[in-house]
C-alpha cells in the first residue's frame, strides 16, 4: 500500500435550502477540489459519492455517475458509496483505498445532500432494524435520547454537563464562512430551554436539517507535490461494526465500534491519543460526542462530559473538537458531513482555518458514525513530511 495524500478539496456553504440541485453541487465541489489541485479532469481515475437521502428525497440513485457526468468526468468509474450517516467518511476510505493499492493515481470522494427536499426523519431511521426497531417507533433521535438519559442516570451527570458541547461548537462555527449557524452563538442556559425534542435530548442537542457538499482530491503522497505545496497525509483509515440493535450490546454506553475503529487507525499511524491535536468528532448529538471521547481513548468512561465543562475541547484546550463548528453549528448534510470534516481538518493542517486557526497542529482524527453507533470510520491526517 503506497501513501495517499489530499492534494485538492472544495466544499460550498452549508445552507437550510440549496436551490441548485444534487448534480450542480457535486459537480461544483468536484470542480472546485480539481482547480484548487491544479489537476487535469482526464487524470482522474475514480469517483466515490456519499448521499443517504437522495434515491427517497429527490428520486435519484447513481448520484456517483451523475456527478461525474455533470463535472466533466464520465467515462471514470464512478460508484456510490453508503454507511447510513456515515457515508462520506466510507467514500473517502473507498478513494483512499484505490489510490493506495495503485488502482487509480487521483481519486475523488465527494458527498451531496438536499435535505430540505423533504422529511427526512423516516428515511433516516431506515438506518436502525426495520424489524426489531422502528416497528417500535424508533428514530436516530429517540435511540440518541436513551442513550443519553442512561449515560446522565450511570454517572450523576449535572443537567448541564453535556450543554457545553453544543456551546463549543456554536462558538467555532462564528469564525466558518460555510457554517450554518456561524451568527448562533448560545450558552448552556440556552440549550437547557430549548424545546424538548425526545427527553432529555433538546433541540441545541441535535444537529440541524440542512443542504451541502464537499469534496477532496486525493493522489499518491509522491506524487502530490505535483498538485500542492502543502500536501495532508491521510495517516490512517479505519472502519469497525457493533450489534446492529443498541438494546444488543453488552453496554450501549462502550461504542465498541468507535473504539475498534479508533485502535485500528491509531495502530496503522503508530500514534496514541496524546498525541492527536484535534478531533473532528460525530457531534449529531451532545451524547455521541461524549462518548465518542471516552471510545477513542481522550477521556474514561462516565469523564466525557467534564473535558466540555471544563474547557478542554476549546480552541486552547486539550484535545479541541469541532473546531470549524462539526456537525452540530457547521451543519449536518449527511451524505456530504464528512467531506466537509475532511476539507476542515486539512485546512486546520496547512493553516488555513481562519479565526479558529490552532497553533501549530500536525495531526488530526474524524470520525463518523452510522446508524446509532453500530459503523465507524476513524481517520487520521497529518501534515506530510516537509511540510
Amino acid at each position: 500500500m503506497r501513501p495517499v495524500a489530499v492534494v485538492g478539496f472544495g466544499q460550498i456553504p452549508v445552507v437550510k435550502q440549496q436551490r441548485a440541485t444534487l448534480r450542480q453541487m457535486g459537480a461544483t465541489v468536484v470542480q472546485e477540489a480539481l482547480t484548487n489541485a491544479g489537476a487535469d479532469p482526464g487524470a482522474v481515475g475514480a469517483l466515490y459519492a456519499s448521499s443517504m437521502l437522495a434515491d427517497e428525497l429527490q428520486g435519484q440513485k447513481q448520484v456517483a455517475a451523475l456527478i461525474a457526468d455533470e463535472a466533466g468526468l464520465a467515462g471514470v468509474e464512478a460508484l456510490d458509496v453508503r454507511a447510513a450517516t456515515a457515508g462520506g467518511a466510507a467514500a473517502l476510505r473507498m478513494a483512499w483505498l484505490a489510490v493506495a493499492c495503485g488502482a487509480v493515481d487521483l481519486a475523488v470522494a465527494v458527498g451531496v445532500e438536499k435535505m430540505s427536499d423533504g422529511i427526512p426523519t423516516p428515511v433516516l431511521a431506515k438506518a436502525l432494524d426495520a424489524q426489531r426497531e422502528v416497528p417500535d417507533g424508533a428514530t436516530l433521535i429517540s435511540q440518541n435520547a436513551l442513550l443519553m438519559a442512561l449515560y446522565r442516570e450511570r454517572y450523576a451527570v449535572p443537567a448541564d454537563g453535556l450543554a457545553h458541547f453544543a456551546v463549543n461548537a456554536h462558538a467555532n462555527a462564528r469564525h466558518n464562512p460555510n457554517a450554518l449557524f456561524r451568527n448562533k452563538a448560545i450558552t448552556p442556559a440556552d440549550v437547557l430551554a430549548s424545546r424538548l425534542i425526545s427527553p432529555p435530548i433538546r433541540l441545541l442537542d441535535c444537529s440541524p436539517i440542512c443542504d451541502g457538499a464537499a469534496a477532496v482530491l486525493l493522489a499518491p503522497l509522491d506524487d502530490s507535490i505535483r498538485y500542492t505545496k502543502a500536501p495532508v497525509r491521510i495517516l490512517a483509515s479505519s472502519a469497525a461494526s457493533d450489534r446492529f440493535r443498541v438494546a444488543d450490546r453488552l453496554d450501549p454506553l462502550a461504542l465498541e465500534a468507535a473504539r475498534r475503529s479508533a485502535q485500528a487507525a491509531y495502530t496503522q499511524a503508530s500514534l496514541t491519543p496524546a498525541e492527536i491535536d484535534f478531533y473532528e468528532v460525530h457531534d449529531a448529538f451532545s451524547i455521541m460526542a461524549c462518548l465518542l471521547l471516552e471510545a477513542a481513548g481522550f477521556a474514561a468512561p462516565g469523564e466525557g462530559w467534564c473535558l466540555a465543562a471544563d474547557g478542554e475541547i476549546r480552541p486552547d484546550g486539550r484535545i479541541p473538537l469541532s473546531t470549524r463548528g462539526g456537525l452540530k453549528a457547521r451543519g449536518h448534510p449527511i451524505g456530504a458531513t464528512a467531506l466537509y470534516q475532511a476539507c476542515e481538518i486539512v485546512q486546520q493542517l496547512i493553516g488555513q482555518a481562519g479565526g479558529n486557526q490552532l497553533d501549530n497542529p500536525r495531526v488530526g482524527m474524524m470520525q463518523s458514525v452510522g446508524g446509532a453507533g453500530v459503523t465507524v470510520l476513524t481517520h487520521l491526517f497529518g501534515v506530510a513530511a516537509g511540510g
